[in-house]
Formats: structure tokens, C-alpha cells, sequence
């Protein structure tokens, strides 16, 4: 190997099409579009949060942090 390698083969002898098939990995990895964050609007229809239930607090008193955790 050259002293400018950037792959070093730790075990193994990988033949020249494993090589060619590792490095076309590499490079379709390093030049494939970042991923961003949806753009996708969705309709507040199919929003999930609206189908909970709204969770009641304990009333006050001297218990109320035994309840707290129950739902």
C-alpha cells in the first residue's frame, strides 16, 4: 500500500472487486444528499394527539403524590 492510503485492510485479503464494491459504497455515502427536515404539511385530521385523553391531576391534599404517578 502507498503511505497516502485512506483504507487500511485490518484482516482478511479482500480480492479487487470487494475493494471497487467497498469504495463505491463510500462514495455514494459521501455524496447523497443530506437528510432535512420533512416539508410535508399533514392536516390537523390526522393529528394523534388530539384522540388523548387529557390527563386530570390529583386534587390537592395530603396524598396527592401517591396519585401522581397513576394515570
Amino acid at each position: 500500500m502507498s503511505e497516502d492510503a485512506q483504507l487500511q485492510v485490518v484482516r482478511g485479503a479482500p480480492d479487487d472487486v470487494e475493494l471497487a464494491a467497498l469504495v463505491a459504497g463510500l462514495m455514494a455515502a459521501a455524496t447523497s444528499a443530506p437528510a432535512g427536515p420533512s416539508t410535508s404539511s399533514s392536516s390537523a385530521w390526522s393529528d394523534r394527539r388530539r384522540q388523548l385523553r387529557p390527563v386530570a391531576s390529583p386534587p390537592p391534599g395530603p396524598d396527592s403524590w401517591r396519585w401522581s404517578l397513576r394515570g
